[in-house]
């Protein structure tokens, strides 16, 4: 068995030698005695057989194993310093992971903006995104299988917090037979090849749907088909806005300016109520969703 010829002790100390510039000033910064100090990085020496500081004067200088050790030896401090901290936050009930899981047809710029909020206070908590369809929520929602979904539609039994109103506009490329067309109507639109986005929305809400339809599992692939000129698509205002002002895609001049709207509902499938970290990102994703709700509006 590997037995262990340093301690922890040791490299800390010979990092303050070092950082301070001599063995007295350590002594003092450590308040420890200068012949402890002075027997601790002998014995760390002795033990792996290299020299790593020499004294001139009264100043202590790094050999150039000294130097390549002190680099080393920084991170090893650091990771257990960081293990220590977590110790202590485990301790208090802080939770070491949260698991998120996301509607694929969902667009997700506020909780991007929480999730970098958190990341400064998260004390070493995980996050596990997961993008996922309609069914594969349902699944984590009933084994409880997550901290937080954020689905298009609640589901009973658990609580379930609107978040904000998404708006899907109708766009396609540029060079689409339907930008021909001073305004479009349904009529027009059930002619067309439409990308629908398995959010389950053909079973929801009435919305009417062309006869010829390709379902498309992740907006990006829906986007990547829509500026290859295949299609239409009813696609969130949020997402598509930037591309239709770049020229990219063209929002389609509805006869009757019909906007389709879905909720973004938070779901919190757990029974128990959320943890300390997970109890800081709702707040945050509120805060955000709600800002977001202030100042949406159709463009």
């Amino acid at each position: 068995m590997y037995r262990p010829k340093s301690t922890v002790e040791q490299w800390r100390i010979f990092q303050a030698v070092v950082d301070c510039g001599g063995y007295a000033q350590a002594a003092e910064k450590l308040n420890k005695s200068q012949s402890s100090l002075n027997h601790a990085v002998a014995k760390l020496q002795q033990g792996l057989g290299l020299s790593l500081l020499e004294v001139r004067g009264r100043k202590a200088y790094l050999t150039r194993e000294g130097e390549v050790f002190l680099r080393r030896s920084r991170k090893l401090t650091q990771d257990v310093e960081s293990l220590e901290r977590l110790a202590d936050v485990l301790a208090s009930g802080w939770e070491p992971v949260l698991r998120i899981v996301v509607e694929a047809s969902l667009p997700r710029g506020p909780l991007y903006q929480a999730l970098a909020d958190f990341s400064r206070q998260s004390r070493g908590c995980s996050v596990h995104l997961v993008e996922t369809q309609p069914a594969g929520c349902q699944t984590v929602i009933a084994k409880q299988a997550a901290d937080l979904v954020f689905a298009s539609r609640a589901y009973p039994g658990v609580t379930s917090l609107p978040l904000a109103t998404t708006v899907y506009v109708p766009v396609c490329a540029p060079s689409h037979p339907l930008t021909r067309l001073r305004e479009v109507g349904q009529p027009d639109l059930e002619r067309e090849l439409e990308l629908m986005l398995a959010d389950g929305s053909e079973q929801d809400e009435g919305w009417a749907r062309a006869e010829q339809r390709w379902t498309i599992n992740h907006l990006h692939d829906a986007l990547s088909l829509l500026r290859r000129g295949v299609g239409f698509a009813w696609l969130p205002q949020e997402v598509v806005g930037p591309l239709v002002n770049n020229g990219v895609l063209q929002r389609l001049p509805m006869a009757n300016q019909a906007l389709r709207k879905r909720f973004t509902h938070l779901i919190l499938p757990a029974s128990a109520p959320p943890g300390p970290a997970a109890s800081l990102l709702l707040s945050l994703t509120r805060h955000y969703y709600g800002q977001q709700e202030g100042t949406a509006g159709p463009s």
